[in-house]
């Protein structure tokens, strides 16, 4: 099965169905991560704090997956903002998922505990970028007033909280009027939403499961998603997404369960 990409607007592509590894521990990434490289996916999400890139970079190094088919996303954490922290803080990701680039680097966070330093954090990115460390460089749960602070190229991804509850419309489609594209965290509202009645009405009218809907929601709004899953069964699932589309009514359906109902961090709180 082929993902469909996405066109960067630094001329990379990015696989848009990706794999979530938030939460899972490093001995369980490396067993999951393998699952999803084995069913098709080739966009692994990551992040130094989540302390499985070791797991992650074992299932890579296993799966016999050519390094140049492969789309590997990590994140440098709020306390590695500084120059000089940041550099290690990236050899540190690459030496860990034994790879001597990522596709994609985000600043994690805009931490408010370490006020202003993601603007230096952005500058490091992007001689990271020009050494060949990384391809694509990012941010994640950047609010607008974070990105007009950044100084130079414009981010290529804002990986955000977005799930039908949350779906946060005007600002997804603010960032693509900028030129960076939204990729969501949580897709399924940590699965809170896979249990509302408008998608378990969808799903069994289409005979597919409430992930599987919120997923091909997400795909055709053209957001980049990774949802995460430590089960096989769902993994595969999951994947499972490009032989049917939803409706224009359908979409309509899902657009109209927004409540502004935000799951995870603010970034001002952060």
């Amino acid at each position: 099965m082929t993902v469909p990409t996405i066109t960067l607007n630094d001329g990379a592509t990015i696989p848009q169905l990706g794999f979530g590894t938030w939460q899972v521990a490093d001995d369980v990434a490396e067993r999951s991560v393998s699952t999803a490289l084995q069913t098709g996916y080739r966009h692994i999400d990551t992040a130094a704090i989540y302390g499985n890139e070791k797991g992650v970079g074992r299932a890579i190094a296993a799966s016999g997956v050519p390094r140049d088919e492969l789309f590997v996303t990590t994140k440098l954490w709020n306390d590695k903002h500084l120059k000089d922290d940041a550099r290690q803080a990236l050899e540190t990701s690459l030496t860990k998922l034994g790879l001597d680039h990522v596709d994609l680097y985000l600043i994690h966070w805009p931490s408010t505990k370490h006020p202003g330093q993601f603007v230096e954090a952005w500058d490091a990115m992007q001689t990271f970028k020009y050494e060949g460390l990384v391809r694509s460089i990012g941010v994640s749960n950047f609010n607008q007033e974070h990105l007009d602070a950044l100084n130079g190229a414009t981010p290529a991804i804002n990986q955000i909280e977005m799930h039908p509850t949350f779906a946060q419309p005007a600002y997804r489609e603010s960032l693509l009027k900028q030129g960076i594209r939204p990729e969501a965290w949580s897709p399924l509202g940590m699965s809170k939403d896979l249990a509302n009645p408008v998608i378990t009405a969808i799903a069994t009218e289409l005979g597919r499961t409430p992930a599987q809907v919120i997923i091909r929601w997400h795909l055709q709004l053209g957001t980049v998603v990774i949802p995460k899953s430590v089960t096989p069964e769902r993994i595969a699932s999951n994947f499972d997404v490009f032989d049917f589309q939803l409706s224009p009514e359908q979409m309509a359906q899902i657009n109209g369960l927004d409540a502004g109902a935000r799951l995870g961090g603010d970034p001002l709180e952060v």
